[in-house]
């Protein structure tokens, strides 16, 4: 009789784990909770179109306050937007911000979840990444200027250097230069029929 190879019987302690009951897929790499628990994704979703089901407090002037997700994009849930408008006319002129508009900043330039967001760009999972960026800031938000905005860009610029590398247009260090040069070599190279014209003459 012939014998499965181990891998096809042996069953992921992880998913024995969820099994049991004994392990939730929020504790485990997004990757690995999508591919054990791809129910548990979409669960996510759901919660996530009521803005006030997973508010953010916020101490703001003397009062408890919610931030939420609203057509996509963080926003103070308890001030209207004419006040959201004349304080940051306020903040632009260099007056200090409100507290729910300082936190909104600072999620936007450099929020808590930074170092996991780093971490997933440094293992290549760009999607984990936007989607912890997406879960705090909204599809729709767009980023400012910070640390955040600045791993992200420098992420695209590898997948861009990496694919450009593939396809053969730069060389090893991500330069065209090298590429360039080895093709300027070849072109100042005689040919074969143009060494033998010189030959004869």
């Amino acid at each position: 009789m012939p014998v499965l190879p181990d891998a096809a019987t042996w069953v992921p302690p992880d998913l024995e784990l969820l099994r049991a009951g004994l392990l939730t897929p929020d504790r485990l790499h997004p990757l690995v909770a999508a591919a054990l628990a791809p129910a548990h994704r979409a669960e996510g979703l759901r919660e996530d179109a009521d803005p006030v089901a997973r508010a953010r407090l916020v101490e703001c002037r003397g009062a408890t306050h919610r931030l939420g997700l609203v057509d996509g994009v963080l926003v103070p849930l308890d001030h209207e937007p004419d006040e959201i408008r004349r304080e940051e006319l306020l903040v632009a002129l260099g007056g200090p911000p409100l507290p729910c508009l300082r936190v909104i900043d600072e999620a936007h330039r450099r929020p808590d979840c930074l170092t996991g967001v780093r971490e997933r760009l440094d293992h290549g999972d760009t999607d984990g990444a936007l989607a912890v960026v997406e879960g705090l800031l909204g599809p729709g938000a767009v980023l400012r200027a910070g640390p955040l905005r600045d791993e992200l860009a420098a992420a695209a610029e590898r997948r861009i250097a990496h694919g450009l590398y593939r396809a053969g247009l730069t060389g090893p260090g991500g330069s065209a230069s090298t590429t360039r040069s080895r093709h300027a070599d070849r072109s100042r190279r005689p040919t074969r029929s143009q060494a033998r014209t010189v030959a004869f003459f």
